[in-house]
């Protein structure tokens, strides 16, 4: 008996008396669908949540809190948790309605003739989309490009660093070999040379 009042003044004394489990589900109100990702915030505090791939989310509040549910294409719902709940958990199912959009206007224009239509296939110019922008900043000539000019992060310079105390470690004690006589020196020295390493810049 002692531990039950214990801990009830315990709760009383940090406010977990005013605290709700709230778990809930989105759904559309046209199709009753479950609405996935949907944001679920507590008004005028820093917490909330996102609804899963079902709908469903969890979340706790105080009694009296007001959740604002939010999501792209649907209209913006709050509901007011109430404050005389006897239970410290809730269920609520929230229905969101679409939102309208408005599209901007579009000109209509009479088709073009051949002629017109091939010359305009070849001579207009038409802005790259995201999947084509992309494409190209990932293409081979442009990475080994960036890798060149950019400089390098934390993780390649340790890497670099620790290559250098392993390769002065292994000769630790004795003389390094002379790389002069070294066959693949040589074959990478001509790789170079091929490639034009050693050109003077202008």
């Amino acid at each position: 008996m002692t531990l039950l009042l214990a801990t009830k003044h315990s709760l009383g004394q940090y406010g977990f008396e005013n605290k709700v489990e709230l778990t809930g589900v989105v759904m559309s109100a046209d199709s009753l669908r479950y609405l996935p990702f949907v944001s679920v915030i507590i008004k005028n505090k820093e917490v909330g949540t996102f609804s899963n791939d079902r709908g469903v989310f969890t979340l706790i509040a105080d009694k009296g809190d007001t959740l604002e549910y939010s999501s792209i294409g649907f209209r913006k719902k709050r509901f007011v948790i109430p404050r005389e709940l006897s239970s410290n958990r809730y269920s609520v199912i929230q229905l969101m309605t679409q939102d309208t959009f408005y599209l901007p206007n579009t000109i209509i224009r009479p088709s073009l003739s051949k002629e017109e239509f091939d010359k305009a296939f070849t001579t207009w110019h038409i802005p790259d989309d995201k999947y084509e922008t992309a494409r190209k900043n990932t293409e081979f000539q442009t990475m080994r490009m960036l890798a060149f000019t950019l400089p390098k992060d934390g993780r390649e310079n340790q890497g670099t660093y620790q290559q250098m105390l392993a390769k002065q470690n292994y000769w630790a004690g004795q003389q390094p070999p002379m790389t002069i006589f070294s066959p693949l020196a040589w074959y990478e020295f001509y790789k170079a040379w091929k490639r034009g390493d050693y050109r003077r810049k202008k």
